[in-house]
């Protein structure tokens, strides 16, 4: 049965984070929307904290404190600064695929550079202009050569991609067999041949860089294969269940943020001699805002438990980011509606947490993949409707 209860640990990485976050995140999260500044100091200040490998063997610099600690430390970091939690996760994930999938030679040479900060960033090139939520769809190739493999094509919305210093990319190596002739490959940021676009203009999470990546003949050795040859499908999908993970978590984050800030604003606002606390109307806005993050927050809490468990939890992590983004996505908007004509200002924080949360319903599968995979795992599970 699940425990409520929090481990010495788990309350350790929260409240690390979370100091982290209001002491160095927070106070600079809106100049970093401004501005579009990538948090390289802090991405290293996270570094030493263990917060680039939270779920990751100690042996290899990570903190081994399982999936629910990794949950609590990016409600933390997001809570302050969504931009940075994005690197943050994206980072965690591909030290976690590589420790999964990857060889020992793989593992030693790679993951400590991720998680000492070495690296700075991790990145997935995985989605296509033309395959996003169709990976067998993707056109990038990887062909055979004396010494490795030669990749070609091109990748889009490449989290971190101008500061990574390692990437898992996708490739097919058998375009004849559709899913089932993709790899991945483990390519440096560095390598001959990769190149990346200018970043894209979005509409939130500035601080966060986004970019396209080409790859024209970019040769890698035989070991940069990860998990061998045709895995590569197998890998994206384990890999997107954790990340559905971090991102159910990075939305509760935005999400308490919004609800932190929409309370402080209706005790002090006052309208018709009252505050806007007063309000009933105001006050069940609020009840269901809170009602569905605490929802939202146990659905998360599950799939990483599930995970913790070496138990599956495809369903789990589909159905936590589905409800989290979109629980979000209302609460922003509740709180932007809330601080009426303030909200719709730079004054106030909930204009750049509203933008911030949109994303969330459309990156590591859109809310339309989610209710698919949902319904495909009850369909085809024993488990049915039961947990």
């Amino acid at each position: 049965m699940m425990d409520f209860e929090l481990t010495d640990e788990q309350r350790l990485i929260r409240d690390t984070a979370h100091d982290f976050a209001e002491r160095e995140l927070r106070p600079r999260a809106a100049e970093r929307d401004r501005t579009g500044q990538f948090p390289v100091e802090e991405l290293r200040a996270l570094a030493k904290l263990g917060l680039l490998g939270v779920n990751v063997p100690e042996p290899l610099g990570g903190a081994a404190a399982g999936a629910i600690a990794y949950a609590l430390a990016m409600q933390e970091i997001a809570r302050a600064d969504a931009s940075v939690s994005v690197a943050m996760a994206v980072t965690n994930m591909v030290a976690e695929v590589i420790v999964r999938f990857g060889t020992e030679p793989q593992a030693r040479e790679h993951v400590p550079r991720l998680t000492s900060g070495e690296s700075l960033a991790g990145a997935f090139a995985l989605s296509e202009p033309q395959a996003g939520s169709d990976p067998a769809a993707m056109a990038t190739t990887a062909k055979r050569t004396p010494s490795g493999w030669r990749i070609d094509g091109a990748k889009q919305w490449i989290t971190s991609g101008d500061h990574a210093g390692l990437f898992v990319v996708w490739a097919k190596t058998d375009p004849a067999t559709g899913a089932r002739g993709i790899s991945a490959f483990l390519v440096k940021g560095n390598t001959s041949g990769l190149s990346c676009g200018r970043r894209e203009h979005k509409m939130g999470l500035n601080g966060s860089s986004t970019v396209p990546l080409r790859f024209d003949g970019c040769e890698v050795g035989e070991e940069a294969l990860l998990g061998g040859l045709g895995q590569g499908f197998k890998i994206a999908l384990a890999a997107l269940d954790g990340g559905r993970i971090g991102i159910a978590s990075q939305a509760l984050g935005v999400g308490r943020a919004a609800l932190e800030a929409t309370r402080t604003y209706v005790k002090e606002r006052h309208q018709f001699g009252r505050p806007l606390a007063a309000n009933q109307a105001v006050q069940f806005r609020l009840a269901d805002v809170a009602t569905e993050l605490e929802a939202a927050r146990l659905l998360t809490l599950r799939a990483a438990w599930r995970k913790e468990q070496g138990m599956p939890f495809t369903r789990e992590a589909s159905m936590a980011k589905l409800y989290a983004s979109e629980a979000t996505g209302r609460a922003c908007d509740a709180a932007v509606q809330l601080h009426g004509g303030y909200g719709y200002t730079r004054e106030y924080p909930v204009e750049r947490l509203l933008r911030d949360a949109r994303v969330q319903r459309i990156y590591e599968g859109t809310s339309e993949i989610q209710r698919l995979v949902i319904a495909r795992e009850l369909l085809s599970s024993e488990r049915g409707g039961g947990t």
